[in-house]
């Protein structure tokens, strides 16, 4: 055999292979083709199936939204109708016309999971900017203190709310989790407007309710809000007086410089709640100890007075309250006292060093509006709803003497038992309210329209 022709034998099976080689790198690609073909089927048959998939969800959110969720803006028919009491109190109100409450689910509303801030303003009717100079000069505090009635706090809360004030709410550590979660949500909504950095759980009558003021009284005091003077309030109360009328109040000759303490010395009938020693049971009640142990004098030999738990606060008396030894060793003293809040603030303002102390105040300073038991007949007519631990809880028929009284805030409402003296009040004090605004009105600050025309209040108001 010839070189040439060893070689072209060589060749042969080279050649050979390389052809294999070739033939199954076709075959390869060909079925990785098949195979990407393949995959390409199944992920569009997936993107498909995933896009169908979030389109019926989205279907069936929305009407499932449509359905729970409340459309506040819009005149609601299952909203209840003002009572034939309220009527004559309704500023605005035109003849021949009825009003029509524009929401009636601010609960159901705020525990929707789904809640948007951006939205919130609008449709729970906040008022979202200053109504005058006057007001935006003297900017409030509030401290509210809650623990159940989440529907009358927001509704509270509202009608107190404007952006050049600060508010701290106090969440009863007791309260059920969906309830403070459902607060924490609603504020977190407002810059201006927090959860106290430390909730207790308060027990009626007990040191802890104290408390509760102190811990929003530390976080006021850091506020960079300019705020004049701190109120406290309580999820059942509801105020009489609108906004540029508290500050007019509070700016006042009498109590320009001046804390509102309501309280007298200590009646004897007064004496047994800081004479004997009492134990707090914490979230349940208050005990009275061994009656044969009595407390010692109240330190700095101080006088001790009896008045309201509510007060009017200048920001400097504040700072004294939180700094001064006089005060800090009266809050040790009393922790085992009945009711301390009750004779804590009107003492310390009766001590003449006291920023704004009222030496002879009195019961003066009109913060609220209460139909006690124990004064019927003589400081009113009767209750109209029903007594709870001798306080009334209103009732439609209670409307007219809380409106003539004028005072600060009204104590105490229920959204269970009555209902429409809640609807009444709410609604003219709104009326009110944008009655004496001098700023353009915004639609959605309306509570309420009338009938046969859902801006005919808010155009008369424009157009006065």
């Amino acid at each position: 055999m010839s070189n040439v022709q060893l070689i072209s034998s060589q060749r042969r099976p080279a050649q050979m292979l390389l052809k294999n080689f070739i033939r199954g790198g076709a075959v390869a690609i060909q079925r990785s083709k098949a195979i990407m073909i393949q995959l390409e089927r199944t992920k569009f048959s997936f993107l498909l199936c995933l896009g169908m998939s979030i389109m019926a969800c989205s279907v069936i959110y929305l009407k499932t939204r449509i359905l729970t969720e409340p459309k506040p803006n819009e005149v609601s028919p299952s909203c209840r109708p003002f009572s034939n009491t309220c009527k004559p109190f309704l500023l605005g109100t035109k003849k021949g016309k009825e009003w029509h409450r524009r929401d009636c689910q601010v609960q159901k509303y705020i525990l929707n999971s789904h809640l948007k801030c951006s939205s919130l303003t609008k449709d729970l009717h906040f008022i979202t900017r200053p109504l005058s100079q006057e007001e935006e000069k003297y900017p409030l505090a509030f401290i509210i203190t809650i623990h159940k009635e989440l529907e009358i706090f927001v509704r509270l809360l509202r009608a107190i709310y404007m952006p050049q004030n600060v508010y701290c709410v106090h969440v009863d550590a007791k309260a059920p989790w969906e309830y403070q979660e459902a607060v924490r949500k609603l504020v977190s909504c407002f810059q201006n407007t927090f959860v106290s950095s430390w909730s207790e759980t308060v027990t009626y009558a007990g040191f802890s309710r104290l408390q509760a003021d102190l811990n929003c009284m530390k976080d006021l005091a850091k506020s960079k809000i300019g705020w004049k003077k701190v109120v406290n309030l309580c999820g059942q109360d509801f105020p009489v007086k609108s906004n540029l009328e508290l500050v007019r109040y509070m700016k006042s000759k009498e109590w320009r410089d001046r804390n509102m303490t309501p309280g007298v010395k200590q009646p004897v009938s007064m004496r047994y709640r800081t004479e004997f020693q009492f134990l707090e049971i914490v979230g349940s009640h208050v005990a009275q100890k061994d009656k044969s142990l009595k407390k010692q004098r109240p330190p700095h030999n101080l006088q001790l007075y009896f008045g309201t738990a509510y007060y009017a606060l200048t920001r400097a008396f504040v700072n004294f309250v939180l700094k001064s030894q006089i005060a800090q060793d009266l809050l040790e003293w009393s922790r085992d006292t009945f009711s301390p809040d009750e004779h804590y603030w009107v003492t310390l303002n009766h001590i003449k060093g006291a920023p704004g102390s009222h030496i002879d105040g009195g019961w003066a300073g009109d913060i609220r509006a209460i139909k006690w038991r124990d004064q019927e007949g003589t400081v009113h007519n009767g209750c109209k709803g029903h007594y709870t631990r001798g306080i009334c809880i209103y009732g439609m028929e209670d409307i007219p003497w809380i409106i003539n009284r004028n005072s600060m805030f009204a104590n105490k409402f229920e959204s269970n038992t009555f209902p429409e003296a809640l609807d009444c009040l709410e609604q003219w004090h709104r009326n009110k309210v944008l009655n004496q605004t001098i700023v353009p009105l915004e639609p959605s600050w309306l509570l309420a329209t009338q009938s046969n025309s859902s801006s005919s209040y808010f155009n008369s108001k424009a157009g006065a």
